[in-house]
């Protein structure tokens, strides 16, 4: 089948298709829209599932590249607690923090942030609070974290901590950061809303001093971005508090020059009091992560220009509506395994695609929702729909092997399409035609609706009770006539006895009542080579058979009518048949169309009919002897006693018509053939 055949018997299931896949991607985006002056936004849960996973997946099969450099966290961690004397309950002494920040302004750091709101003074340590004052001032590049969130008249507040401390830092921001319901922190977090738009996050303070280009024009806060983890915790270059303080070992002199530094707890930390938040990121989604590591990777992304970007709602959009009708239409072209392959080669193109753009263009969109959602009802659909589609052509397929095989061969060609190739193979068959005696006069008269109850029933008798209790193949019926074969399409060793022994039940068919009329049907037989298959157009084909030899079986049946004869059979016919049958030989005819002598022979009937009917058949023989030997009158006299015998036999009838005609001619032209010539 071509594939404008497939497109136009499959495009209802393909365009059902599409319209599902496309359906279900839509309905798995974000849906905004304005409820009056405000602007809502729904996610569905399945849908955030499968576009939390597209931006998730590709961190997993990103190669890993070397850790970024130009910045340091440097972690509040469990042995700095210790090995410095620090309490886990209540501030610490804030003298390390400014020895800390003293090295950093001697080695020259681009900027610092502690991620820690410095909420309260240090009661034990005042001086420690004064020299921190201090080393803020002489750095001059500090940026400390503010809290912003719900105050108690129900609106929202910020606290920058003890203005003691915001008021001589380089600046301040928000450590807020959007969490997904997964804790996973995916998106960029640089300005509450359009209404708050004083408040900048400590990330993009951060960034700004130290000098990020994307920092200059404020508006881009309100960008989306979304941020490029470098990988799982620990890839940023990363020491304890304790170590930092030391010049020797782990961190030599000049270890922060030209760096940001992001001071943090870490989150084994156990001080109740300090920003103990934990999050996840791609990397570690069955384990947290310090918020510290968040917030040094978003300022690290504007730092580097490296942040990751989304596709926009309307491409995205449209990459949906597209996916849903490739897929969707395309793969209800296919059978079920290969588009079970398709859609699996489909999937993986998807996947490298999404893969290739996020690495080298930092750009991700939701293919997760084509993957997971518009393939699979795609590929359920196209397996649903081409095995209905399936089942409904097998019961086609049977009804048409029905017409033509009988009941038992149906069951074994229904798996097999050879017999719908296009194409024909050189077969021995034995060729059937029948044909019912006198069937123009009986139809006339006859208003359609009774012919057609006469002729379903006919056939109905024919077919079922003869053709196919002997295993023959129907072709065609035309008009009241059957074309049948034997040995095709499965070979069978005795086909010209079953073809025979159908000619005989029509004999049984012809002495029964059909609709209460008596039918008579005339048969010819002939065994021949012929060529055999499906011949036709590229929209329809026949299985049929097509040679001389077919023909001159239709030319046997005609013969019956100057033979008055009702089963005829050929030479070739007889010689395959043998003597298992009851036969007579009738003599040999020229036939329109054909050159040689076609030798023609009586089916008279079953084994058990040749004692009954043997006695006229001998005479019959030896009448035929005399008229090839031109003995007219020891024929005629011969003929003449078949007929006393076997009244109104027609071949005898026939015989006697022929020597009477010969008789009248002179004796020059009587012999000239011994054959007689018929037109049909």
């Amino acid at each position: 089948m071509t594939w404008k055949q497939t497109i136009k018997q499959s495009w209802k299931g393909g365009v059902t298709g599409a319209v599902l896949a496309v359906s279900l991607g839509l309905s798995l985006l974000p849906l905004n829209f304005r409820l009056g002056s405000k602007e809502v936004h729904v996610d569905f849960r399945l849908g955030e599932y499968l576009i939390h996973l597209s931006y998730d997946v590709p961190f997993r099969f990103r190669p890993q590249e070397k850790p970024p450099q130009g910045l340091v966290l440097v972690y509040l961690d469990d042995d700095s607690f210790r090995n410095l004397g620090q309490p886990y309950v209540g501030p610490w002494n804030r003298e390390l923090y400014a020895r800390l920040l003293n090295r950093l302004t001697a080695e020259k750091a681009l900027a610092a942030n502690f991620d820690i709101v410095f909420s309260d003074p240090n009661q034990q340590y005042p001086d420690g609070d004064k020299e921190f004052i201090q080393a803020i001032k002489s750095e001059g590049h500090v940026i400390l974290d503010a809290d912003y969130g719900p105050g108690a008249d129900g609106g929202m507040t910020c606290d920058r901590g003890l203005e003691a401390f915001s008021d001589v830092a380089a600046g301040w921001g928000i450590d807020t950061v959007m969490p997904d319901q997964d804790f996973i922190v995916r998106k960029h977090f640089h300005v509450p809303s359009h209404d708050d738009d004083m408040y900048s996050s400590v990330s993009w303070q951060l960034a700004k001093e130290a000098g990020a280009t994307c920092t200059t024009n404020q508006d881009e806060r309100f960008v989306d971005r979304w941020i490029n983890y470098y990988g799982p915790p620990g890839t940023i270059p990363n020491v304890s508090f304790q170590l930092a303080l030391e010049t020797n070992g782990f961190c030599p002199a000049g270890f922060f020059s030209n760096k940001v530094v992001v001071v943090g707890s870490s989150l084994k930390t156990l001080a109740a009091n300090q920003r103990k938040d934990e999050l996840r990121t791609p990397y570690t989604r069955d384990l947290f992560c310090p918020a510290v590591d968040i917030h040094a990777t978003q300022a690290l992304n504007l730092i580097r220009g490296d942040w990751l970007t989304r596709t926009s709602p309307e491409a995205e959009k449209i990459l949906v509506v597209g996916a849903g009708i490739v897929l969707g239409f395309g793969l209800s072209l296919f059978r079920p395994l290969p588009a079970v392959m398709l859609a699996a080669a489909g999937g993986l193109g998807v996947a490298t695609i999404a893969q290739s753009l996020f690495d080298r263009e930092r750009l991700w969109f939701p293919w997760m929702i084509i993957v997971a959602a518009q393939l699979p009802i795609a590929l359920l659909w196209s397996v649903v729909s081409n095995s209905v589609q399936l089942y409904v052509q097998n019961r086609l397929y049977e009804h048409s092997l029905q017409m033509y095989l009988p009941p038992k061969l149906v069951k074994k060609f229904s798996s097999d399409r050879e017999l719908l190739k296009p194409g024909a193979k050189k077969q021995l068959l034995t060729l059937f035609f029948s044909d019912i005696a006198d069937f123009t006069t009986i139809s006339e008269g006859m208003d359609s609706d009774e012919l057609a109850a006469l002729m379903n029933a006919y056939f109905q008798s024919a077919v079922g009770d003869c053709i196919h209790k002997t295993d023959g193949t129907v072709v065609k019926y035309i008009g009241d006539a059957i074309f049948a074969f034997w040995n095709a399409p499965e070979g069978q060793i005795d086909h010209a006895f079953l073809a025979c022994q159908a000619a005989l039940h029509f004999s049984e068919l012809n002495r029964r009542e059909i609709q209460g009329r008596q039918l008579h049907t005339r048969i010819g037989l002939h065994t021949g080579v012929a060529n055999v298959g499906n011949f036709g157009s590229v929209e329809r084909v026949d299985y049929t058979a097509l040679g001389e030899n077919v023909n001159l079986a239709s030319r046997l049946e005609g013969l019956n009518k100057m033979l008055g004869t009702e089963r005829l059979i050929s030479g070739q016919t007889k010689a395959e048949l043998g003597e298992r049958l009851v036969t007579r030989a009738l003599g040999s005819f020229q036939l329109k169309g054909f050159e040689s002598l076609v030798e023609a022979h009586e089916l008279v009937g079953w084994p058990e009919q040749a004692e009954a009917t043997r006695q006229w058949r001998e005479r019959f023989a030896e009448a035929l002897g005399q008229y090839q030997q031109r003995n007219l009158g020891f024929a005629q006299i011969g003929f003449r006693r078949v007929l006393e015998i076997k009244p109104g036999d027609g071949p005898s009838k026939f015989y006697l018509k022929q020597i009477d005609e010969r008789s009248k001619q002179d004796a020059s032209s009587i012999w000239l053939a011994h054959t007689i010539i018929l037109e049909k």
